[in-house]
């Protein structure tokens, strides 16, 4: 079910005002009126929220909340350590 965004479309309490979220089906129709004071609202257009894929799970806290080790080649066959236990710096010497 997606969240919506509302504002007031001219003065109304402070919470329309400042904007609020309703979730809702699609199927709803959108509010014409502040659900707390009676005021005109307008829904917003806002950005999508949502991760595609598995592209979530490559952060540096993912892996080592999970217990692995993540390095990042730092050049010259130097790694240097972006998350979880272990040595700072690897190298192929």
């Amino acid at each position: 079910m997606p969240i919506y965004e509302y504002a007031a479309v001219d003065k109304g309490c402070a919470r329309c005002e400042a904007h609020f979220d309703v979730r809702q089906k699609l199927s709803e129709d959108a509010l014409t009126q502040c659900p707390q004071c009676g005021a005109a609202v307008k829904r917003m257009i806002s950005a999508p929220a949502f991760a595609i894929g598995n592209a979530h799970t490559l952060k540096e806290g993912h892996a080592a909340k999970h217990g692995f080790t993540q390095y990042r080649r730092a050049g010259g066959g130097v790694y240097e350590k972006t998350a979880g236990k272990g040595p700072k710096f690897i190298s192929g010497d």
